[in-house]
């Protein structure tokens, strides 16, 4: 006999990798829907691309590596090819755009949901694999484009559960920055890209972190150094005044980044663009609270060439320690109108916005505001006695005909931890048929919603089990519109 013992891997799930019960499924797959649906009463057209695509048609703009494997999940083909998961719903629309380009109405107006995956270090609230929805318009140059895909972001989020006032689109060109470096006499692209990501890090390092990223760098707690862009103080001091010119209406920040960026005629097509987005909002009834003009928006991806836009959540959410923080970003997007040209050579104006689905919902839950109803379970027959299996089943089915969950209890244990069971799964009743209802053509009925309530304003436990609260016996052919009333109330 072998003394060996088997090897038994240990249960966990991979750094960065989530597992969902039906309370996350549901709730994400609520948001998707409400969006969704505003999607198409703008008119646009559902799109589903595959979840691989070629390493060298997502390029090196997302990982920010020529390296097929660095940022993005990879593997080689049997033909010797790289292939990747999906980084986003981006790339793969640019790639579907350049090879149908032909068969398509322009300008292509499409929106997407699914899974991307990200081969990044994770951390809290930032996950390797999570849900996207994006709306974009591939073939229109004009900023009332951008100023639609807005609108359309300001509608969804409430309709995924965000009323008016618990998040802000912020808005700015890249245009814009462009004009103010070029004016100092930046023209290096590597350069302006630092700039671009020092601006980014601004909500989490403060304009003095900033200020050394603009230089010559900066040294982390950890002691470790981030090589800067390497700015003169000077240049460095106009990037800071322009991403602070933001805090008035639209119009009113319009005419601070005039007096910032020097009259450069990138500058000023980027403040033309952002006129005609503020026109157009107008039009569609965006309002000043739901949408402002912010220099400090830049995002990070080397790809977007015009507008760019954010959603931050302005509500309060809480950690599971209870302690206040701040969730930030839960969706954005921009001009990039130079991706479909890596395909086709000719440039192909795009613009369009991205909720993180996975992260809107842990925001709404992180801050009190998940719908109540994404967690209620099924009705559940109580097996009461073994001999009755088929009979109960019956039931079942009969409430199942009638779009009616239902289940029947199929573990080992008694009355009581069925019960039990019922109440973990947040069920809206039980049924329990007994011999004694059968022979009476009768059924006993728990209201669990109601029981759940009234308990909670209980003082009396013997009383409690003395009246049954929630409790009925009615008769079985009145039990489909007995459900239904527990349901509906």
């Amino acid at each position: 006999m072998s003394d060996t013992v088997p090897f038994r891997p240990e249960a966990r799930s991979p750094r960065g990798f989530q597992d969902r019960r039906a309370r996350d499924l549901r709730a994400e797959r609520t948001i998707l829907m409400a969006v969704s649906a505003v999607y198409e009463r703008y008119g646009f057209e559902q799109l589903d691309t595959p979840a691989f695509e070629y390493a060298d048609a997502l390029g090196k703009f997302l990982p920010d590596s020529d390296r097929p494997n660095e940022g993005v999940f990879a593997m080689q083909d049997d033909d010797e090819q790289w292939m990747a998961l999906r980084y986003d719903l981006t790339a793969p629309l640019a790639r579907f755009a350049a090879q149908t380009w032909e068969t398509l109405p322009k300008p292509f107006r499409r929106y997407a949901f699914g899974t991307v995956w990200r081969n990044e270090k994770p951390g809290p609230g930032r996950f390797r694999e999570f849900i996207q929805c994006d709306a974009d318009t591939v073939g229109s140059a004009r900023p009332e484009a951008d100023a639609e895909i807005i609108a359309m972001a300001v509608e969804g989020l409430e309709a995924a559960g965000l009323p008016r006032g618990a998040a802000m689109l912020k808005i700015n060109n890249r245009k814009l920055l462009n004009g103010l470096l070029s004016s100092a006499g930046v023209v290096d692209g590597g350069q302006k890209l630092a700039v671009l990501r020092a601006v980014d890090k601004l909500d989490r390092l403060g304009p003095d972190g900033v200020r050394l990223l603009l230089g010559e760098g900066r040294k982390d707690e950890s002691g470790a150094f981030t090589k800067g862009a390497g700015l003169n103080a000077k240049g460095a001091e106009s990037v800071l005044a322009f991403v602070a010119a933001g805090g008035g209406s639209r119009a009113e920040t319009l005419a601070k980044i005039a007096d910032v960026i020097g009259g450069s005629a990138e500058g000023d097509e980027g403040l033309a663009d952002l006129a005609r987005i503020d026109a157009a909002l107008k039009g569609l009834g965006v309002a000043e609270d739901q949408a402002a003009f912010d220099p400090s928006v830049v995002r990070g991806l080397e790809y977007y060439t015009g507008a760019v836009f954010e959603a931050e959540l302005l509500l309060d959410t809480l950690d599971e320690k209870g302690h206040k923080v701040r969730f930030g970003s839960v969706g954005g997007g921009g001009r990039y109108d130079d991706l479909v040209a890596r395909f086709t050579g000719e440039r192909t104006p795009a613009t369009g916005f991205s909720f993180g689905v996975s992260r809107l919902a842990s925001a709404l839950r992180a801050a009190g505001r998940e719908a109540a109803a994404t967690t209620r379970g099924p009705v559940v027959v109580i097996a009461f006695n073994e001999a009755n299996m088929a009979d109960y089943f019956a039931i079942a089915g009969e409430l199942r005909a009638a779009g009616i969950a239902a289940e029947v209890y199929l573990g080992a244990s008694g009355m009581k931890a069925q019960m039990k069971y019922a109440d973990r799964r947040l069920s809206p009743a039980a049924i329990i048929v007994g011999d004694d209802e059968l022979a009476a053509g009768t059924a006993t009925v728990k209201d669990l919603d109601l029981g759940r309530e009234l308990a909670s304003k209980v003082s009396d436990n013997q009383a409690w089990r003395n009246e049954r609260p929630g409790q009925a016996t009615i008769p079985r052919a009145d039990l489909v519109a007995h459900i239904r009333r527990i349901l509906e109330g």
